[in-house]
């Protein structure tokens, strides 16, 4: 019997995945429940699934999924789609590049950490910190989210990372963002954000479906009306979550409000300014 990938060590021909993966053509399958060891460890299956791209497999698809971290991240290979069935763990597609991830179930903590591009389809809730200093590429999510959902979010000449959010968000959405777009849809009812929206942002934008107090804002977030550019954005973006989800949303722009940076330099007026 091969040698059996543990964490650091992956260069060698490995067993990983052997008694649970099946390959056809440009398609493989990764059952986890066929596994002889349960659960199966996140490294045997994030290894499985690099030979799977080696192999030159456009999809993958996993079952079973009980909480692996790290699905799909680095994941660099164009045209690569990964289906998840299950929860994913924390992680998921992180540093991503390219693929799209699409999940049928919900995800946890850090989906899209830092992700240049690619798509996260999550067809349940994301939870705290997605989208974390994402870079570029898309989070589409059913559902809900948690806290500090696309703090540090950034973009840089034509790459610019958007997130929409079908459901709610809670409290220090945007928090410190300095690009991007977050767009939230409110569908299942209640207070669609939390408190401290925005906190710290200098740069970017968040549209909201409903109300929003300005007691809402944090430090540096300031409540805008709509232009036609954010208008033609925010319609651009229900195109893709009602084509991902097929849920039908209200388009009509009055019913949206945008959170803007007050400022470039939102705390400049917090720190000491001693010369030390």
């Amino acid at each position: 019997m091969k040698y059996v990938c543990r964490p650091k060590g992956h260069a060698h021909d490995c067993d990983c995945g052997k008694d649970s993966m099946s390959v056809v053509g440009d398609r493989a399958v990764i059952d986890l429940s066929l596994s002889a060891t349960q659960p199966m460890h996140y490294t045997t299956l994030n290894c499985a699934m690099r030979k799977a791209m080696r192999q030159g497999c456009l999809s993958i698809e996993l079952k079973g999924v009980m909480g692996q971290r790290y699905l799909a991240s680095t994941a660099s290979v164009p045209g690569l789609h990964v289906a998840v069935h299950g929860t994913p763990g924390n992680d998921l597609g992180a540093f991503l590049n390219g693929p799209t991830i699409e999940v049928f179930g919900n995800a946890q903590d850090m989906t899209g950490n830092t992700m240049n591009s690619g798509r996260i389809i999550v067809h349940g809730n994301a939870w705290d910190v997605t989208g974390l200093a994402a870079r570029g590429g898309q989070i589409l999510v059913k559902g809900d989210t948690g806290y500090r959902v696309g703090i540090h979010m950034k973009e840089f000449g034509e790459s610019r990372p958007t997130t929409v959010i079908g459901g709610t968000a809670k409290d220090y959405l945007g928090e410190y963002m300095a690009g991007g777009t977050i767009l939230v849809l409110g569908l299942g009812g209640g207070p669609p954000v939390g408190r401290s929206l925005g906190a710290g942002m200098h740069g970017g934008r968040i549209f909201v479906r409903g109300e929003v107090s300005p007691e809402q804002l944090g430090p540096g977030a300031a409540l805008l009306p709509l232009n036609e550019d954010d208008e033609r954005e925010v319609r651009r973006l229900l195109g893709d979550f009602i084509k991902a989800f097929g849920t039908e949303v209200h388009q009509d722009m009055n019913g949206y409000v945008k959170i803007a940076p007050s400022s470039s330099r939102p705390f400049s007026g917090y720190y000491d300014k001693t010369n030390v």
